[in-house]
């Protein structure tokens, strides 16, 4: 059986894309002892409160009928965002050369958090450029990875 991230993609991304945007991601989570379905979308010129509602809503349709969830959730649909998260290869593929920042689970060289330039990625693992030192983090030891904003 398909992980209901999967399946609620297959869903939304059609619905996205007849609102002029793209369907960046989606993740399906518990906090607070509640679950939530989070779609995340992208479009070029940037994500409006408009265009979160008007995927929300057939997207709520669709998943009303397709059930592929069981118990209650809440759906939230939003912008992928300025700092966007990292996760698929065509992300990375997107913003090589983008600084990003890269948070490790346990500390490397008494650090958790890098900063630099996406500069490769492949099987998971993470290539940085630092300052003039490039350095590789590998899959197992990463965290997260999102796009870094100066302010």
């Amino acid at each position: 059986m398909a992980k209901v991230t999967d399946l609620v993609a297959e869903l939304a991304a059609p619905i996205a894309q007849a609102q002029g945007c793209t369907l960046w991601d989606v993740e399906y989570v518990k906090e607070a002892g509640s679950w939530y379905l989070r779609v995340y979308i992208d479009k070029e010129g940037g994500v409006s409160i408009d265009d979160c509602e008007a995927v929300s809503r057939p997207l709520s349709d669709a998943l009303d009928e397709a059930d592929p969830i069981e118990g209650s959730y809440t759906l939230e649909v939003g912008s992928a965002g300025i700092d966007r998260v990292l996760r698929k290869s065509e992300h990375f593929a997107a913003y090589l050369g983008s600084e990003v920042e890269v948070k490790l689970y346990r500390a490397r060289e008494g650090k958790k958090e890098y900063v630099g330039l996406l500069r490769g990625y492949a099987d998971g693992n993470v290539t940085l450029e630092e300052g003039d030192c490039t350095v590789t983090f590998e899959k197992k030891d990463i965290a997260q990875v999102r796009l870094y904003v100066r302010f």
